[in-house]
């Protein structure tokens, strides 16, 4: 498999093939969700899981949408607020919906992956988050030695809370950070020092974590080479296991929170290819390697070595290490998986509320994959996780031709490959150290919906 200790930062490159584009934790991409899909879709999906006598094994994903602060960046589905009896009364619905959602799966109810994110899972109280686990402890078999990762924000967390996450089963935490500049934090509204940070990372490695990650964004106003340089620094020295290294999409028409960024602050376009140059190479040479996207991973992560034995995927996470499992979501706006199926919550906690009173999953919206989906998901993954794509392997697991059914693909490629960015050949396609970065832009050739209809959707831009 192919991977990177080493991108080539071509900044010419970056900018003739910078287009809008999706990050393909899905395809179909959640846009292209119909309400056809309906909870009785799902129902027949979960009951469903056993044809042919091979169950897969399971993975939650627990959406807790609350905020005690607004960071101004953010795009995310939450509720700002400090009334935490918001939250016990939220507690009381997820843990029907998991009720309701075990009742109707058939199968193994073994676990290998679980996730809570947000919003801030560490809003809720400890007393909170024992109801919340026992609930999924009483319908889910946590097997032993799983992924268990929970997203953290160290200004409300103490090594204390660490402990009580440890007792719950986690072992890894995504940190967020984003930057250390003082400036920089007062401009998005998100105040946060080294030393808390260090706190609870110290704090998670204590408890026997198995993997923290740190969560970084460049592009947010009042950045620039000098002071993100400093906050690299303090990152590595921290020593995460992982980092994600997220461009900052500045939004305002669709995220009211980044109304409150000036524009006249934003680095500029080559201020912020500079910014994302200098990351790479101080995370390269500090021994990381580039998973892919915006992710990186010590050489002994489980990331890391899934990607070099083939085994990554790509999921509503980001990268993940299971790609077997059935992806079961709960909360508001939560996005899982089953079968050839994606489906999506209500995003309202109104919404949510009344359905769960009617007893009805909340489910909003998803898609049944036909096999054009199939194949083409199967295309982009081994793009974006591996950097290369057997065409041997694809045309024997789809029975297909590559070269006829993707002609129009393949041609579409020339230009990048004339660029440098991958080579095609015969047997297969690979990304170029010169592409790596550019990996979103190389998928997007394969999705056809972005063919039939590009300007639909707004999305984020590749670099």
């Amino acid at each position: 498999m192919n991977s990177f200790q080493e991108c080539i930062f071509d900044s010419q490159l970056l900018r003739r093939f910078d287009v809008s584009g999706p990050r393909y934790t899905s395809y179909p991409t959640a846009d292209r969700f119909i309400e056809a899909y309906t909870a009785d879709t799902y129902v027949s999906w979960l009951q469903r899981r056993n044809v042919g006598g091979v169950g897969k094994p399971l993975s939650l994903y627990v959406h807790i949408p609350f905020c005690n602060t607004i960071c101004y960046y953010c795009a995310c589905n939450k509720i700002v607020t400090k009334d935490h009896g918001r939250s016990a009364k939220y507690i009381k619905y997820l843990t029907r919906e998991i009720e309701m959602q075990a009742a109707a799966l058939v199968g193994t109810h073994d676990v290998v992956q679980l996730h809570w994110g947000g919003g801030t899972p560490t809003f809720l109280s400890h007393d909170e988050m024992r109801e919340l686990m026992g609930s999924i402890r009483r319908h889910f078999n946590l097997v032993p030695n799983g992924e268990y990762s929970i997203e953290v924000d160290p200004r409300k967390v103490d090594a204390e809370t660490v402990a009580v996450l440890a007792e719950l089963g986690f072992n890894r935490m995504s940190v967020g950070v984003q930057d250390f500049a003082p400036d920089v934090q007062e401009a998005v509204n998100r105040i946060q020092s080294y030393g808390e940070t260090a706190l609870v990372i110290n704090a998670a490695r204590v408890q026997g974590f198995k993997s923290v990650s740190v969560d970084l964004i460049y592009g947010l106003p009042k950045q620039n080479v000098i002071s993100f340089n400093r906050t690299l620094e303090e990152v590595i020295d921290l020593h995460p296991d992982r980092i994600s290294l997220y461009s900052y999409a500045h939004l305002p028409a669709l995220a009211k929170p980044q109304r409150r960024i000036n524009d006249a602050d934003l680095p500029s376009a080559d201020a912020k290819l500079q910014i994302l140059q200098l990351a790479i190479r101080r995370f390269l040479k500090a021994g990381y390697v580039y998973i892919g996207m915006d992710h990186f991973a010590k050489p002994d992560d489980e990331l890391a070595v899934a990607q070099r034995q083939g085994r990554l995927h790509r999921n509503f996470q980001g990268y993940s290490t299971h790609a077997d499992a059935d992806l079961m979501a709960f909360g508001v706006s939560a996005i899982g998986k089953v079968g050839s199926s994606y489906s999506q919550n209500v995003k309202t906690l109104d919404e949510y509320y009344d359905a769960i009173d009617q007893d009805t999953l909340p489910i909003m919206r998803g898609i049944e994959l036909t096999a054009d989906d199939v194949l083409r998901r199967s295309i982009i993954q081994a793009l974006m996780c591996h950097f290369e794509l057997s065409i041997e392997s694809i045309e024997i697991a789809h029975l297909i031709d590559f070269h006829s059914y993707f002609a129009a693909e393949l041609e579409a490629l020339r230009d990048m490959e004339a660029a440098g960015l991958l080579k095609v050949e015969p047997e297969c396609i690979t990304v170029q150290p010169s592409g790596c970065l550019l990996v979103r832009a190389i998928a997007m050739v394969f999705d056809r919906y972005l063919r039939v209809e590009r300007e639909r959707v707004r999305y984020s831009k590749v670099i």
